[in-house]
């Protein structure tokens, strides 16, 4: 059963088979099987971007990597232990792969509109 939300006044407008087809197409590119909430958003805000970014992937990989070991070195203290320079090094690294990484995603984003 379809849900409306709160949305109370219908829209309805008719197409022929082959822009049904066009539209089909840029939903499938965004990943998207929804056509009202497809429609919806095209009409509101005139465009929808999607984009593939499979290095922030790999950023999150070494976040979750980095904020283990900073974890690891943080328990070693705590239990009076102490780190070593090489752990705190890799760690530093880690934090300017992910600003690059990080920064090059928002110069892509940034040049979109």
């Amino acid at each position: 059963m379809a849900r409306n939300l709160g949305r109370s006044v219908p829209l309805q407008f008719y197409v022929t088979e082959e822009e049904r087809r066009f539209i089909e197409q840029k939903m499938a590119l965004l990943g998207t099987r929804n056509m009202s909430a497809y429609l919806r958003k095209m009409a509101l805000d005139g465009y929808v971007v999607r984009m593939d970014l499979p290095e922030l992937k790999e950023l999150v990989l070494l976040m979750r990597y980095t904020s283990n070991n900073v974890n690891q070195m943080a328990r070693r203290l705590n239990e009076g232990g102490q780190i070593y320079e090489v752990d705190v090094r890799e760690v530093c690294q880690n934090q300017e792969r992910l600003w690059e990484g990080l920064h090059g995603i928002l110069d892509r984003m940034s040049r979109i509109a």
